[in-house]
Order: structure tokens, then C-alpha cells, then sequence
């Protein structure tokens, strides 16, 4: 039990900071829509595939390779175009510009994204971000093992009495057991959607781990070179007709010749925010070339999906954001606090008597 709880404090003060800066950015983002200010995101939502068609249109007179557009939802009624090197715009679901931006710098809520996903440091930060997750899940078991020995001295705290090391270790082991549901919960989800295997292993209760990962492969298929204007009605009209309760969610461009052109949709019993129903479009003729029905993946498949509207509260209402507003706030607590009292407020050795 020693030993224990020596691993659990050095790395507690390790990577303590990290994980309270992901449990802070994360709560952010939980309610992003909330906070962005541009006019227009409280508009009713178009849907026909003709209107949508000529948003596109607008946004993408001039196809490029790599770009794509994220359709208007529900509490965010704009399309945002995404471009290469993190440009990008709002639009109203006509097409028409209401803010454009040349770097993710000038959008706070891009670049709060890229650090809770990437840490600033592209595929690095992102495996950065999924052993700080397994360290989290590893915190909260060693940490309600190690309450377990002084659960009769428990006294529930928001705040620790003082800023003396005593108040805020008996804290930081009250409060983290109070909230390790929560954070077992989105220290799982995190570090399942970076790393597959631990991903799979999540979801093994629920059907072969081997079935799954071939369902969430895409498909290879290959087609003609952009055309200078695609057909974009028809693939939409298509994509309708495959899947008359799916809403489009993200049309991605090809990033080199022969890739199709991707339409990701949400059919009605997903819960994914931009869903997992895929269908893939001859870039040149927009032929359609192949489908993906989410709802028809392996159960294993379908729970794997869940894991990113679990974590971000993108699911369950408001009710379920504030849990996870929660979750991210007693992990910035508690990361900060331990951080602080492992290195600033550690006892000082006596000195040796003659």
C-alpha cells in the first residue's frame, strides 16, 4: 500500500497540470455553442437536398482538395467550411459568409479544440492526450483504493479548508471519490477514442473487438479526379434516398486524386454528433460508389460510437453537460491541487541531529 501511494503522488504530480488543463478545456468546449458569438446560429434548420446543394455551392465555387463542410445543426444553425491549414468560414445555411478566418488562432473555440485533442502538437499531443486519460483511469482506482483505509474520517468539501498540504490531501481523497464515477467515465471514453486496442478492449462486453474494427474501417474505393463542379444536388438527393431519416453532416473533398468525395449523415437513432453513416461519391461524376449504415454495425461498432457523445455531453441534454461540466471541473481541481501541494507544499526534511 506504500508503494502505492507513492506512484499515485509522483504521478499525480507529473502530469497533474495536464490533466486539470484537459478537465478545463473540456468544459469549454462542452458548451461551445453557447459561447460563440457570430450571428445567425439560432436559425431554423434547411434540410432539402436543393437548398443544401446551393449552400455548397456557394461556399465551394471552386472545389479543393482536403476541404470540407460541416452542416448546420441543432443549437448551431451555420455550416462551417474547413480548409487546409486551418482556414475556414461560417456561413448562414444559404452559403452566404458571416465570418472567415485564415489560421485556427483567430477562433477560440479552434484553438481550445486543438489543445484538448492535439495538445498544439498534432498526432504527438493526441498520444500525449491518451496516456494522460490511462493515467486518470489509473488515479481514480488506486485513488478509491487507497480512500478505502480512511473512508471513516470522509467529510464532504468543494474547497479544501486551507492551503496547507494536510487540508488539500484530505480533500483532493474526499472530493475524488465523490466524483470517481464521473471521472472513470471520461478518463475511459478519452483514452478509448485515441488508442483502438484499449478502445476495443471497452467494448468487448458488447461483441467481437475483431468484428468491430473492420465495420469502422473505411472502405477503399477510388474514382476520377475533382471535377471543377460536381454534381452536388444529385449526391445529396442520393444520399436521401439511401437514408430518408439521416441529416448530412460533414462533405468531405478528396486530398488526392482518385479519393471520392465523402458524405458522413446521422440517421435518427445515432448518437453520434456528425454520425458514422458514410457514403462514398465518384469525385468526377458523383456516382455513388458505396454506403455505410451505422445503424447496421456491429453492437461492439455501435457502443465504440457512443464513446465521443458520452465524453463530450453531446448527448442527454443539459442535464448530462452539467455532469460532464462537473466531471472537468473537479478534475481541474483536483490536478491543480495536487500539483501544488507535491511540489510547493511538500514537508521539509529535519535536519539530522548531532
Amino acid at each position: 500500500m506504500k508503494w502505492l501511494d507513492l506512484l499515485h503522488r509522483w504521478t499525480g504530480g507529473v502530469i497533474g497540470l495536464v490533466l486539470a488543463l484537459l478537465g478545463l478545456t473540456g468544459c469549454l468546449l462542452v458548451w461551445k455553442a453557447a459561447w460563440i458569438m457570430v450571428p445567425g446560429k439560432s436559425m431554423p434548420l434547411i434540410r432539402d437536398p436543393a437548398s443544401v446543394a446551393m449552400a455548397v455551392q456557394r461556399l465551394l465555387p471552386q472545389p479543393r482538395g482536403g476541404a470540407s463542410v460541416v452542416f448546420a445543426d441543432n443549437g448551431f444553425a451555420l455550416n462551417q467550411l474547413r480548409l487546409p491549414g486551418g482556414a475556414g468560414a461560417y456561413a448562414d445555411q444559404a452559403g452566404h459568409v458571416v465570418d472567415r478566418w485564415s489560421s485556427q488562432w483567430e477562433r477560440p473555440e479552434l484553438w481550445l479544440f486543438d489543445f484538448h485533442h492535439h495538445l498544439f502538437t498534432g498526432d504527438v499531443g493526441e498520444t500525449m492526450i491518451g496516456v494522460a486519460g490511462l493515467c486518470g483511469l489509473f488515479f481514480v482506482v488506486t485513488g478509491a483504493i487507497l480512500w478505502w483505509r480512511t473512508r471513516r474520517t470522509f467529510k464532504w468539501r468543494l474547497l479544501p479548508k486551507r492551503l496547507s498540504r494536510p487540508a488539500i490531501v484530505m480533500h483532493h481523497r474526499d472530493l475524488g471519490i465523490v466524483v470517481a464515477p464521473l471521472l472513470l467515465l471520461s478518463t475511459v471514453t478519452g483514452a478509448a477514442m485515441v488508442f483502438r486496442p484499449f478502445a476495443m478492449i471497452v467494448v468487448a462486453p458488447f461483441g467481437s473487438p475483431t468484428k468491430a474494427l473492420a465495420a469502422l474501417r473505411p472502405g477503399k474505393v477510388h474514382g476520377g479526379a475533382l471535377a471543377a463542379n460536381p454534381p452536388w444536388q444529385a449526391m445529396l438527393t442520393t444520399a436521401t434516398r439511401h437514408f430518408p431519416d439521416a441529416v448530412p453532416r460533414i462533405l468531405s473533398l478528396p486530398r488526392k486524386p482518385g479519393d471520392p468525395i465523402t458524405l458522413r449523415m446521422r440517421r435518427a437513432d445515432e448518437w453520434l454528433p456528425n454520425g458514422r453513416t458514410t457514403l462514398s461519391f465518384d469525385a468526377a461524376t458523383g456516382q455513388l460508389l458505396s454506403s455505410t449504415d451505422a445503424m447496421a454495425m456491429p453492437r461492439a461498432a455501435r457502443v465504440y460510437n457512443m464513446l465521443y457523445p458520452l465524453h463530450a455531453g453531446r448527448v442527454g441534454g443539459v442535464a448530462w453537460k452539467l455532469l460532464m461540466t462537473a466531471s472537468g471541473l473537479a478534475l481541474t481541481l483536483l490536478g491543480s491541487l495536487a500539483v501544488w501541494s507535491f511540489w510547493f507544499r511538500r514537508p521539509r526534511r529535519p535536519r539530522n541531529a548531532r
